[in-house]
Formats: C-alpha cells, structure tokens, sequence
C-alpha cells in the first residue's frame, strides 16, 4: 500500500474518470490501489535474486516462515518444491490484484486508458515468464521479450477502446 499503492491512488487524478463512468469514485481508487499493488508484488518477485545478491528480501517474512523457508533459503537461491509452492501463492495473489484492477481501467478517461492496459498486460506477463522459468528467479531474471511486448500493445489498444 505504503509504495506502489499509493502511486496508483494518485495516478487517478491525473488520469480522469471518464465522463460517462458509471463507477463509484471509490471502485475506480480501489481498483487503481489494486494494481499499484499488484506491480509492486510483481516487481519484488521478479527481483528476488538481485535483492539476495544486495542482502535484501522484501518478501512476508510470516508467509517464508509458513512455508518452511528463511532468508537463508533465498541467499543460498536453489529452487525446491518448497520454493514453488510458495511462488504459486505469491503470483496467484499478484493475479488476484491484476484481476480487480482491470474493472477500473476501463472507467478511465479514454486517454488514458492504453498505457494504463499496456502496464498491466506487460506486468502480468512478468508472472508469466517466472512460472515459465520455473520459478527461478534467483538466477534468471523474467522480463518479457520485444516481441512479445508489441504483440501485447495493439491488445492493449484495443481493450482501451472498450
């Protein structure tokens, strides 16, 4: 809440709600707080191992501990099945806040629309590419190609014109 979240809050004045919205004020913030949220969880995941290597980790540390796993398991970066199990809870989250934000994009001022689909659509691939490493994300950093990303922005433009 305290870093993206409120940077998601603030992005709404500055985007406009769109004239003819329907939406209560309140759903356009929650869901603009849900996806500050949602690509601060994204961020942290993908940069796990280049926090390691810096002697940070910025992950719960009540929900490492409840799934058997330390600061120490994240420096030593082996991926277990513990370390999987783990990851699917974190990036299902991270979805979750992806899918409660999409609602409010579209109460968005038409404008503003398309870098704001284009953001999400680019950060929930992010989650993509670390299933698709297998959740190594302590040696492998997970980025989304070039090509997938101008596949992703005519996608993006259309669902801002919804």
């Amino acid at each position: 809440y305290y870093v993206a979240g409120t940077v998601g809050l603030m992005s709404v004045p500055i985007m406009g709600i769109a004239p003819d919205s329907q939406a209560s004020t309140e759903s356009v913030y929650n869901a603009a707080l849900a996806l500050g949220i949602a690509n601060q969880l994204t961020n942290i995941l993908r940069d796990v191992g280049e926090d390691a290597r810096r002697g940070r980790v910025y992950l719960p540390q009540d929900e490492l501990a409840q799934a058997g796993l330390s600061d120490e398991d994240i420096f030593a970066g082996k991926v277990t099945d513990k370390w999987r199990v783990f990851m699917k809870k974190q990036i299902k989250r991270a979805r979750a806040f992806f899918d409660e934000a999409q609602e409010g994009v579209t109460q968005l001022s038409s404008a503003s629309r398309w870098p704001v689909w284009a953001s999400l659509l680019l950060y929930r691939q992010i989650l993509d590419e670390i299933e698709a490493n297998d959740y190594n994300n302590f040696t492998r950093r997970a980025y989304v190609s070039k090509p997938k990303k101008l596949v992703s922005l005519p996608l993006a433009y259309a669902k801002s014109l919804v």
